[in-house]
């Protein structure tokens, strides 16, 4: 699980994401199908193209000057089990938020899951706090509890399976040594991992949003991706550092 490959994923599915909520707001809005997907598409695509060239320069630095097509296996293109249950999920809370939640708001099964993740995570309150000081909901609490719960149960199932991903990563530096070891990939992992705790799950970031920023992409981003990525995000530091320690 090398940097260039987490930053790729990581990037992709953010555009992806991204996108796709710029085109549901654009017809919420009342604009033309068509003109909006071209549009749009155009758009991530090249934010897509731009962030896997610069991933893909710092690989290449990485690579001790072996030619990228010696090195591509075509099992590379398919994703390991946690990347496909990632995947899923990443899908999931984007159908949520874009045709669920809006529309079950007041159901018995919401709240308790609002409540319960209100309970747990100190940044669902503090999204609650600003978003009742915006005087806006619109399901995104529920949004927000949804993939809150979606995070934790990735972080479980993914930690169920540590110690293989570990084997992958030594497997992995053994065949193709990188410029970054085991070790200081975890600490770098880490100190991201730290910091992104203190802005989502302890909530320190959503006082410093605008209410427009939750009525708009940057909103949705921060409800529907961010717990994921930093769900994955701390997988990948406590795999890494597993990966460094010495085998038994």
């Amino acid at each position: 699980m090398g940097i260039a490959r987490l930053l790729a994923k990581g990037w992709i599915i953010f555009c992806l994401f991204a996108g796709a909520h710029a085109l549901r707001f654009a017809l919420v809005q009342g604009q033309p199908l068509q003109s909006s997907l071209s549009g749009i598409g155009i758009c991530a695509l090249l934010f897509i193209a731009m962030g896997l060239l610069f991933v893909g320069g710092f690989g290449v630095s990485a690579g001790h000057g072996t030619p990228w097509l010696e090195r591509f296996r075509p099992h590379h293109l398919i994703p390991g089990f946690n990347e496909a249950v990632f995947c899923l999920f990443v899908f999931l809370s984007f159908l949520n938020q874009a045709f669920v939640a809006p529309d079950n708001i007041d159901r018995n099964a919401v709240n308790a899951l609002q409540e319960a993740v209100y309970f747990v995570v100190p940044g669902q309150r503090a999204l609650v706090v600003a978003l009742e000081s915006c005087n806006m909901d619109g399901g995104r609490v529920f949004a927000a509890a949804f993939t809150w719960l979606l995070a934790i149960v990735y972080l479980a199932s993914a930690a169920s399976r540590m110690k293989l991903q570990a084997g992958l990563i030594r497997l992995e530096a053994s065949d193709r040594p990188q410029i970054l070891g085991p070790t200081l990939r975890a600490f770098l992992f880490g100190i991201v991992a730290v910091v992104s705790i203190q802005f989502l799950f302890v909530g320190s970031a959503f006082p410093w949003l605008h209410c427009s920023a939750f009525a708009d992409v940057t909103g949705a981003l921060l409800i529907g991706l961010a717990p994921l990525m930093l769900a994955y995000l701390i997988v990948a530091a406590l795999a890494s550092l597993m990966a460094s320690a010495p085998e038994k």
